[in-house]
Order: C-alpha cells, then sequence, then structure tokens
C-alpha cells in the first residue's frame, strides 16, 4: 500500500504523541498479562479505566466470535454469516451463551424467530440486558413494526439471510464493496456496516485487506479531532491512513518499543479504534483538549475478569503457532 502523502499535511497537537504512547503502553499490558506478571502498568489512568485492546482483535468479545462463533462450527457460509450477525447484533458472550442453553445449537437451518424472541423476552423480563453497552442499536421499528427492538433485529437479520446476503458477500471485490453492501440494509449505518464488515471478514468467507478501507466511528472522530489542530489537506479517514502509515516512524522518533502482534502491524482497524480510545484516555490526561462530544469524563471503571483468553486469531493472518499462552484480562 502507498503511502497517503498529500500537500498541505495536518498539525497535531499535544495528544498526538499521547495517541502513540497509549497504543504502546495498552500493548505493553496485554503482553505483561500473557506472561503473567504481577506490575501491568505504572500508568494511573490505564489501572483506573476500562480501555480496548490496542489491537481489535485481542478484545474479550471479538475472541469470543473467532473461537466460539465463526470458527468452531459448520463453515457453511450461511450459517457463519447467520451466527456472527446474531451474535454482533446483542454483542454480548452471556446473551449468545443464553440462547445456546436454551434453544441449542445457532444455526440458520433450523431458524424459528418465535422461539428466539420467546428466549430473548424472557430474559428481558427478567431484568437480563440482551444486549452490550458496546454501541446502541438503532430499533428498527419503522422498518418491521415491532415494539422491542430485538423482534426487529432478528427480522433483519432473516430478511439479510433470505436476501441472498452470502452470494452478495462472496461477490465482492473489497472491504469497501462490503461496507456498501451491508450499510444497503435497513437500520445499518455506517458504524455497524464497518464492524460488520471486520467481523465477517475475520472468517473464511472472505479474504479483504484490512488496510484498503476504514470508516471512522464517533469515537474515533473525536479523537482525531483532539490529535489534530488542523487537518490540512486531509479528510477523517485520510488522517487515520495517515497514522497507520506512519507508525513505525512515529514509534521510533519517541523511542517507544511498541511490541506488534506477533508481526502483525497495527491495521486501519485498530488505529481507528486506537482514536476512540485516546478520546477517552484525554479526557483525564488532557483535560484542557476539547472534543466534538465534550464529554469530560470516563464512564467505564476497570474491572478484572476472572475467565482466562487462549488467544487465537484467524488462521489466515498466520500468527498463532506464534502464541505460547493463555492470560487473564
Amino acid at each position: 500500500m502507498e503511502l497517503l502523502i498529500k500537500k498541505k499535511l495536518p498539525k497535531t497537537s499535544v495528544v498526538y504523541d499521547t495517541y502513540w504512547k497509549f497504543a504502546t503502553e495498552r500493548q505493553n499490558i496485554f503482553f505483561n498479562r500473557i506472561n503473567e506478571r504481577e506490575i501491568l502498568t505504572n500508568d494511573k489512568i490505564l489501572l483506573d479505566y476500562k480501555f480496548t485492546n490496542a489491537y481489535r482483535a485481542s478484545d474479550r468479545v471479538s475472541q469470543y466470535l473467532i473461537k466460539n462463533i465463526i470458527y468452531n462450527h459448520s463453515q457453511n457460509p450461511e450459517e457463519v454469516v447467520f451466527r456472527i450477525l446474531i451474535f454482533k447484533t446483542f454483542n454480548k458472550i452471556e446473551t449468545w451463551e443464553l440462547l445456546e442453553k436454551r434453544i441449542g445449537r445457532i444455526e440458520y437451518a433450523t431458524y424459528n424467530f418465535d422461539l428466539y424472541d420467546r428466549v430473548l423476552t424472557e430474559l428481558m423480563d427478567s431484568g437480563t440486558s440482551i444486549y452490550s453497552g458496546a454501541y446502541i442499536m438503532t430499533s428498527g421499528r419503522s422498518f418491521f413494526g415491532y415494539s422491542k427492538k430485538h423482534r426487529n433485529h432478528l427480522s433483519l437479520i432473516d430478511f439479510m439471510i433470505k436476501d441472498n446476503l452470502v452470494e452478495k458477500i462472496i461477490s465482492c471485490v473489497n472491504m469497501s464493496d462490503l461496507f456498501k453492501l451491508l450499510k444497503s440494509y435497513p437500520t445499518i449505518g455506517d458504524f455497524l456496516a464497518y464492524q460488520y464488515s471486520i467481523d465477517i471478514n475475520y472468517s473464511q468467507i472472505c479474504d479483504f485487506d484490512e488496510m484498503d478501507f476504514v470508516q471512522p466511528g464517533p469515537g474515533a472522530l473525536d479523537g482525531i479531532i483532539k490529535c489534530f489542530s488542523e487537518f490540512g489537506e486531509y479528510n477523517e479517514a485520510d488522517l487515520i491512513k495517515f497514522v497507520t502509515d506512519r507508525q513505525e516512524i512515529e514509534f521510533e522518533r519517541l523511542e517507544l518499543d511498541f511490541k506488534n502482534l506477533w508481526g502483525r502491524r497495527l491495521q486501519l482497524i485498530d488505529c481507528q479504534n486506537l482514536f476512540c480510545e485516546v478520546d477517552k484516555y484525554s479526557r483525564v490526561a488532557h483535560p484542557e483538549i476539547e472534543g466534538l462530544s465534550g464529554r469530560k469524563r470516563i464512564k467505564q471503571m476497570f474491572k478484572p475478569k476472572n475467565s482466562p483468553i487462549s488467544y487465537w486469531y484467524p488462521p489466515k493472518w498466520g500468527i498463532n503457532d506464534e502464541i505460547g499462552t493463555s492470560s487473564q484480562l
């Protein structure tokens, strides 16, 4: 991939250097956990608050998706896509496991709207939250007519599969095509279409270069505003490409020992996510720097999980043989 170079370069703020320092220290924490080191970090902000990993695929939900949803069941493309959409609609491990416990194998071949609806409704009626708080899902009521949004989401997934979604995915030639395809469906906007594109691309159904396309999310836009005082001739997507291209240069400039993912560089999706995370981090580290949202606090405190993660990535990345042990997040 050629470097993205335009005539008028962007101007950086103090948060720009923090972006690279954050990425380095967050990745250090990742490896310190794997190596079971007692001291994970001396950064109080990282100790006190919850932040995602430098690499999206290393996060707990993404790891569960890759190992338990995509690769640990039938590799029939229609079934793989159905499982991904069911899981990512709720984006919550507990919801998937409760569905499995009540329904059995999650598969489109035996899909029954009423059964899935009944299980999810009972969970909600018992006070269980079925959706993750990571992002907000639109209700879809205007398209499918149900008052409860999970019914609209189930209807959407069924509609997408029946609309020959899998055949359309296979006909896509790059990540941008896949993004546009997913965005063409009701209630799926830019953010969700990009996230679903990355998730589907973890599978064997397609093998697109993550460096070919990026779509900035709302949190990333806040982080970009904080890192760059002027954009020059670059737009927000350009700036994500700009930092991704320059990662080795910036780590060397700041004398940072960034440990990549067993030889895998940060990809566009990772640098997009890092902008979101540095937006949160800078609310405490650089409270004087304003973003688009004007948020001043980090909502989620860090709470360690006791269940271990044995890291495993899409086999096509060729890094799984490099992983030596498990960690706890």
